[in-house]
């Protein structure tokens, strides 16, 4: 479970969980995946190492998040939005956010995640010093990656209220999941192909505690059940993303498993066609986990001048 909860202005909470060092010179906002929580530290020990302060805040449902109130549609920019109220305005939570205390602030995504990351960008600009973005779809209208009768069933979503399609969106997505996931507080098995985890991660998910930090990221995500899930995936397929990849100012990195089928190379050419200052690295040898072979190249390049 998270480390600690923050109280937003419209009173939702938030579940927040740091890593590395408190008294860190930079502090490194981690965006998890879908689903996930901010409880998963890709690389532990490369984290203690880092000279680097993680705060990993969990999007709404996930983990200790509230869910967004009804009537409320998820949107990318929306997490990006709590996560910059925390760092700003957390002056009454413990261990609270003071920007002059640090040498630098930057921000990390795993797929997911890293939208929400280059949200957060576009809104700082004066603030994140660097970016880096892991195994990020592209929109999916620009490189194809959703099955096509997810993208036909997503564009009949986006024209409904929010408590409607959050609604339909439920059924959908629990149905199909049902022999799948876990009931929440189960200690049973969680399949880690839904964080499109494939043979090609073999290496990297056998490493010391992967499994492990994986599964139990998993867990936390789904102890209130899939409305965590089922916000986030409407947040980034039914409708914009509410934000400009041009306004993002900050050097960022684009790093992708050379091996994911799911998202490939295509997607990182993308963003750096879009980013006004992106540089693309594909790590061999692994998939869509290459959140854990990389972590320690990804925070140096968020630490570095």
């Amino acid at each position: 479970m998270a480390s600690l909860k923050f109280t937003l202005r419209s009173g939702r909470a938030l579940g927040i969980t740091t890593h590395g060092s408190p008294i860190a010179r930079h502090v490194v906002v981690f965006c998890h995946p879908a689903p996930g929580s901010g409880i998963f530290d890709p690389d532990p020990v490369v984290t203690a190492d880092g000279d680097v302060h993680v705060i990993a805040i969990d999007r709404p449902g996930y983990g200790s998040s509230d869910p967004l109130p009804d009537g409320q549609w998820p949107t990318v920019i929306g997490a990006a939005n709590d996560i910059s109220e925390y760092l700003l305005q957390a002056e009454g939570a413990a261990g609270a956010f003071q920007p002059s205390a640090f040498e630098s602030v930057s921000v990390v995504g795993w797929s997911a995640g890293g939208r929400v990351a280059l949200a957060l960008a576009t809104m700082h600009p004066s603030l994140i010093h660097r970016v880096a973005v892991i195994a990020t779809p592209a929109p999916n209208e620009e490189v194809e990656w959703i099955p096509a009768g997810y993208a036909e069933a997503s564009e009949k979503l986006a024209a409904l209220p929010a408590e409607d399609a959050i609604e339909k969106f439920t059924g959908m997505f629990d149905s199909q999941m049902a022999d799948q996931l876990p009931a929440p507080h189960s200690d049973a098995p969680v399949p880690l192909d839904l964080l499109g985890i494939s043979g090609a991660d073999a290496p990297a998910l056998s490493g010391p505690g992967v499994q492990e930090r994986l599964e139990l990221m998993m867990r936390d995500a789904l102890r209130q059940g899939t409305i965590g899930v089922v916000t986030d995936i409407l947040s980034y397929t039914a409708r914009p993303w509410g934000f400009d990849l041009g306004d993002v100012r900050a050097r960022t990195l684009l790093v992708y498993g050379q091996n994911d089928r799911r998202v490939t190379a295509d997607h990182a050419a993308w963003y750096r066609r879009n980013l006004p200052d992106a540089t693309v690295e594909l790590v061999p040898g692994v998939g869509h986990l290459v959140v854990v072979p990389a972590w320690k190249r990804v925070l140096e390049h968020l630490v570095g001048e």
